[in-house]
């Protein structure tokens, strides 16, 4: 890894998600290969031709207190949750305002607030109107809750770049610290967009799976019989900070933040572009910003979102530029696809994964797709070797976004 500018590191991680309310349930149920998606049960299901999703495990109302959740678009609600979370798991730590940063985004946004004010507007008028309906639906509304919050005023930003927000938001804060803007970041993506227009979007685009007599079974990465994603819902936070500023503290450190990768496909503005050019760049990036090698890189959490086109693509460019050596998983198997939420967990999940020496399973992979010739995790976890490893966790997102972000163990 290069040794000639300021290193990152991992102090806090937190997530609420369909598989639990923070980091251990989470952690837990992904190792055990359990499934967070569910049957819909609201009233409008009937209306759409999916029936199911991956829902948070615990619903926000119950954590936030009621006067708090009021004037908080659910997305914001995940956000605050995870943040804290993290924030706690790294110490609270005492930095001045000035050298406190926020990057956090969502793909969506406050879509249901949105949605939910304008019928109310037409019902029953302006004045029926939250005040907070404006701070409740803009996109920048997490990154300035955990901002105002925590004090930070070295800078609160919101990336959007659809699938790819979270893992985004995770560079640009990396990018912060390096550049000396910064000493601690905390970084992540939520979305909370399980309504009847997203769901029935996503199916007019055939791009969700329709497997209403399975939903378990319906996220299945690499799977020949694969039909779409799962859409999902929650957050996931990390906490970074400089080497020096952590080691100052004697905080706990979780992972290196070695790199990250961009590059964009300029090609469609839902589909990968076909030969997977984009993604193999963005992998080549990360590596030369980590300063490491295909053969430190001994884990990879895909994208993988279930959909026939973008799964096989991606893990030929993991075999070019990486190899066929790391142990590859596609947690949104469980999951579902969080949108600008994955980038978050799925880092979360990565850096666990390097922690604990151990990747989850990729479930549902029954038959495994023509193509596919890298080491895929699939059914039961398995064991990461000892000794200093990497490894990456990778989003895409609509707009032709890719992202790479690189992890190191310590």
């Amino acid at each position: 890894m290069s040794t000639d500018r300021v290193r990152v590191v991992v102090t806090g991680l937190g997530v609420t998600t369909p598989l639990g309310g923070d980091v251990a349930s989470t952690w837990s149920a992904l190792l055990a290969g359990q499934s967070g998606v569910t049957p819909l049960t609201e009233d409008w299901v009937d209306s759409v031709p999916v029936k199911f999703a991956a829902k948070a495990a615990v619903e926000p109302t119950e954590v936030l207190p009621r006067p708090e959740s009021r004037r908080l678009d659910r997305a914001e609600q995940f956000a605050l949750i995870a943040a804290r979370e993290a924030w706690q798991d790294a110490g609270s730590p005492k930095v001045a305002p000035d050298r406190l940063g926020v990057v956090v985004g969502s793909g969506i946004g406050g879509i249901t607030t949105i949605l939910a004010a304008y019928d109310l507007f037409k019902e029953k008028g302006w004045q029926r109107l939250s005040p907070f309906t404006v701070p409740m639906l803009m996109p920048n509304g997490s990154a300035g809750w955990i901002g105002i919050e925590l004090g930070a005023t070295a800078g609160v930003h919101a990336t959007v770049s659809a699938c790819a927000t979270g893992a985004e938001s995770i560079g640009y804060a990396i990018e912060m610290i390096r550049s000396g803007r910064a000493d601690v970041v905390v970084a992540g993506g939520t979305e909370a967009a399980i309504h009847p227009l997203n769901v029935a979007s996503f199916a007019a685009m055939r791009a969700m799976s329709t497997r209403n007599d399975e939903p378990q079974r319906a996220s299945r990465p690499w799977d020949k019989d694969r039909d779409g994603f799962v859409l999902g819902e929650g957050a996931g936070i990390i906490v970074l900070e400089s080497e020096e500023h952590a080691l100052a503290r004697g905080a706990r450190v979780y992972a290196i933040a070695a790199g990250v990768g961009y590059s964009a496909d300029a090609h469609h503005i839902a589909q990968p572009e076909p030969t997977g050019a984009g993604i193999r760049s963005a992998a080549r990036n990360v590596l030369e910003d980590s300063g490491l090698t295909g053969k430190d890189i001994w884990h990879v959490n895909a994208h993988a979102t279930s959909t026939p086109a973008g799964d096989v693509v991606e893990t030929m460019a993991i075999q070019e530029i990486i190899g066929d050596h790391p142990l590859v998983t596609a947690t949104k198997s469980m999951t579902g696809h969080l949108l600008g939420g994955a980038g978050g967990i799925e880092s979360v999940f990565t850096i666990k994964a390097l922690q604990d020496r151990i990747v989850p399973p990729t479930v549902n992979l029954d038959n495994l797709d023509d193509g596919v010739e890298i080491d895929i995790v699939r059914g039961e976890a398995r064991k990461l070797p000892d000794g200093q490893i990497a490894a990456i966790n990778n989003s895409f997102g609509f707009g032709g976004h890719n992202v790479a972000v690189a992890f190191a163990s310590i």
